[in-house]
């Protein structure tokens, strides 16, 4: 990889500080941690363009694969959610739990966006070995996701429960859990064999 491909990455994954408009909107634990995180990225891929570093992958294709299928999932539940949002029919208290589920979907979307890179970084590097630092900032940002997941899931359940009496709503609520879930599984399912 050429020097200026990976300032492009460095820059592009950083933003530049002294434009207000690239500095990240704090909106949550996650986007507290988020300066941290590009620090570290940002040693992580020094340390990996190190000479003498092992080669070998530390995700295998059907990992990526993986994580590329979480995207899809959540633009079909949020278009799903629009649709029903703008539905004639639909009653107030149906459309304000649709409505306050999106915007959950969307924070989660938003504190996710980070760690899905950090998952995903080793792709736009170079293979490297088992004893990579790569394998290092996955399992952080899976273990970070999965977190976030976890409390999000919470207040969606309870979410659900408010909405429990609008069966649009809480079906649509229900949908939105098991994108939790399924995300949730998917990542778990690489972090076991890191």
């Amino acid at each position: 990889m050429g020097v200026i491909a990976i300032w492009k990455l460095i820059v592009g994954f950083t933003g530049d500080a002294t434009n207000p408009g690239c500095v990240p909107e704090v909106r949550s634990v996650a986007g507290a941690y988020r300066g941290w995180i590009r620090s570290f990225a940002i040693g992580a891929v020094i340390v990996m363009l190190a000479p003498g570093v092992s080669r070998g992958g530390v995700l295998s294709e059907d990992d990526f694969r993986k994580v590329e299928t979480i995207k899809p999932l959540f633009q079909n539940l949020m278009g799903d959610l629009v649709r029903t949002s703008k539905r004639s029919d639909i009653s107030s208290g149906d459309a304000e739990c649709v409505a306050s589920t999106m915007r959950e979907l969307l924070q989660i979307s938003d504190e996710l966006s980070s760690y899905e890179y950090l998952i995903t970084i080793e792709k736009e590097i170079a293979d490297f070995g088992d004893n990579s630092p790569v394998k290092g900032v996955v399992k952080f940002a899976i273990e970070k996701s999965n977190t976030i997941l976890t409390d999000e899931r919470k207040r969606l359940a309870q979410l659900a429960d408010r909405c429990s009496r609008f069966p649009l709503a809480f079906g649509k609520t229900q949908q939105a859990l098991q994108f939790i879930d399924t995300t949730t599984s998917l990542l778990n399912s690489i972090q076991v064999h890191l």
